[in-house]
């Protein structure tokens, strides 16, 4: 029986762990498995807790009213200490790349138990962008002792580094297995509080910005430019889901809210969020999950940063990467606003990242690791079918 731990401490964390505890707890004649939440962002892991039937067995409490990256990072360490003395698991699993990650991984290091990483080897290879979580996953996959990549470009990255081929396992990304699980349970938007979203009969553009590089005038571009959007395209509903941090509600709010078809929102839990992604038409978006998200669900997005640890998507034709040019912003969706060629033809690409067996995959993965199985699993063809891989 091997004995696994997760640790998490955001959404995103939760949204792509989800699967992964749901694939091991239906395996539990061969595993054990124990939740760890950090509690960087409580109300929305709770949220996400309930959405996917999850059960937090330990809950470390750490969040303080403006506590530092340090002081995050050092209150994550203390706290996991003692707990992973007490459950000493066989190997722990960390998804991404935030704080609870980097500190999550470090705590195991130290105690000489396993790591797993979740969607390993991503990179932009600039450790400001985004910051700081370019250096968390540096630092997480260097720490990690099976790494389980999302794509080949994701394997690549990781092979370039010197880390060993036969501890990379290419997945998928569990992202496309958590959107399944969603829309299989709430496939539409009606009779709930964003009804108004699936009633308006015109088009929906989605936007949401948060990332803290860029906090401040990027953010402001990006504000003005969905406004300039939203003016030119009378049939245009904006949905601006805005993250509750003040930095990021006040310039939201102070550039949008008085707009006709403006609807600034609180963030919905992702029950609601995933059939909201699907009633869009276009996104504008900095987030690294709807990047992923998005091509899952046939929906052009423009990528609002400089650079993205993700450029499959790019590479593919079904992201744009805009920055926060505000005129780069506003070109771009005018042109698939008004183009219908070329908005189909984003469209339609496959999405690179998933195909809905990546949490199947990691419990296989596991199982050979620790010799519950003899051959590793089938990997996630993310390009070209029959793409070369390195040994």
């Amino acid at each position: 029986m091997v004995k696994v731990a997760l640790v998490f401490g955001t959404r995103p964390e939760v949204i792509k762990l989800a699967p992964v505890y749901a694939a091991l707890r239906d395996r539990a004649d061969r595993f054990t498995v124990q939740v760890i939440s950090s509690g960087q962002h409580r109300d929305l892991v709770a949220q996400m807790v309930r959405v996917f039937d999850m059960q937090v067995d330990v809950d470390l409490n750490v969040m303080k009213t403006g506590q530092s990256l340090v002081g995050l990072t050092c209150s994550i360490l203390s706290a996991l200490e003692p707990v992973l003395e007490e459950l000493r698991p066989d190997v722990l699993l960390v998804q991404g790349d935030t704080t609870t990650v980097l500190a999550g991984a470090l705590a195991a290091f130290y105690q000489r138990i396993s790591v797993g990483h979740v969607e390993a080897g991503l990179r932009t290879r600039d450790k400001t962008q985004p910051f700081p979580e370019e250096i968390n996953r540096r630092l997480t996959d260097g720490m990690a002792d099976l790494h389980f990549a999302a794509t080949d470009q994701a394997r690549a990255n990781l092979l370039n580094e010197g880390l060993p081929g036969d501890r990379i396992f290419v997945t998928g990304n569990t992202v496309a297995d958590a959107l399944e699980v969603v829309l299989a349970r709430h496939p539409g938007l009606e009779g709930t509080d964003l009804a108004w979203a699936e009633e308006w009969p015109g088009r929906v553009l989605l936007v949401t910005a948060h990332r803290r590089e860029n906090w401040g005038v990027p953010m402001a571009a990006i504000c003005q430019a969905v406004r300039r959007i939203h003016d030119t395209f009378p049939d245009l509903l904006v949905v601006f889901p805005a993250h509750p941090n003040p930095t990021v509600r006040d310039t939201v709010f102070s550039l949008l809210s008085e707009a006709e078809r403006v609807r600034v929102i609180a963030p919905p839990d992702y029950a609601l969020f995933v059939p909201l992604l699907r009633r869009a038409d276009l996104i504008i978006t900095d987030s690294g999950g709807i990047q992923e998200e998005a091509p899952s669900l046939g929906i052009p997005v423009l990528v609002a940063r400089q650079t993205t640890e993700r450029p499959e998507g790019v590479e593919a034709g079904a992201a744009v990467l805009v920055g926060t040019d505000e005129e780069r912003i506003v070109s771009e969706a005018t042109r698939l606003l008004t183009d219908p060629r070329a908005y189909h033809a984003m469209a339609a690409v496959r999405s690179p990242y998933g195909d809905g067996r990546a949490s199947q995959r990691i419990a296989d993965a596991l199982e050979y690791h620790f010799g519950l199985r003899k051959e590793p699993p089938e990997p996630f063809l993310s390009q070209a079918e029959g793409s070369d891989r390195e040994s």
